[in-house]
């Protein structure tokens, strides 16, 4: 069976469908998505719709993003607060203005069920951004770590690549999982418009919600499927620029 993990969409359902139809992937392989649907281009709810459709007929993993908290704890209260309506939030609000209140909850209970990390049979960790703790995601102190860090993919980009895992100085939290997997800071800003890797670290977030592409990658083999630049699919919008 065939795995393959998905990059932020960032509410980019062209691109998303474009993926998938150029992919034409085999009906028994696994999907796994590292979050951040939503916020950015204007179809945030139609990427969850077509998700939750999605997981009918495929075997899919759904990963929680930063932005898909933000969006959940709006759709339960209400509050828009200006720091997240100006990183890509607005698009959402106004994406789910449209929404019935039955298709609302419906996306309510897709967001609320979203996993913080997934580690597979092979020893693989997927999450959307990162951990800090040395003995594993599931033993952070604050939960909400793992679709808020930076500082993972920040390390392995800095790291001498010439270390080895047998010195003292080779962190520790890279030692725990065979590869990581994560999304949340794309790749465009150190110089790559595909998925990339440094040490065990792959980060399929390949600036979809700016001006790069939405990647899909296989785990094992390391193909790599890309859409269109998703900002010329949506020539009128911004995105998150």
């Amino acid at each position: 069976m065939k795995t393959v993990v998905i990059g932020d969409i960032h509410g980019g359902f062209r691109a998303l469908k474009q993926l998938i139809e150029r992919a034409n992937l085999p009906s028994d392989t696994k999907y796994i998505f590292v979050g951040d649907y939503v916020d950015g281009w204007s179809q945030s709810a139609e990427v969850i719709s077509y998700l939750i459709d999605f997981s009918q007929k495929y075997d899919c993993i759904f990963l929680r993003g930063n932005h898909d908290e933000l969006l959940l704890n709006y759709l339960r209260t209400g509050d828009d607060n200006p720091m997240w309506l100006s990183q890509g939030g607005q698009s959402s609000v106004n994406s789910y203005s449209e929404l019935s209140k039955t298709k609302k909850n419906i996306h309510l209970r897709f967001l609320e069920n979203l996993q913080n990390y997934y580690i597979d049979s092979e020893n693989r960790l997927f999450l959307h951004a990162g951990f800090t703790n040395q003995h594993g995601p599931q033993n952070e102190y604050y939960p909400n770590m793992v679709y808020w860090d930076r500082t993972l993919w920040e390390m392995v980009c800095a790291m001498d690549s010439s270390i080895s895992e047998n010195d003292d100085k080779y962190p520790k939290r890279l030692k725990l999982f065979k590869e990581i997997f994560i999304g949340h800071t794309p790749t465009i800003r150190v110089g790559y418009d595909k998925p990339a890797n440094f040490a065990n670290v792959w980060n399929v977030d390949t600036g979809a919600a700016f001006r790069g592409k939405l990647s899909m990658l296989d785990v094992d083999s390391k193909e790599i499927w890309q859409s269109e630049p998703v900002f010329k699919l949506y020539p009128n919008e911004f995105g998150r620029n």
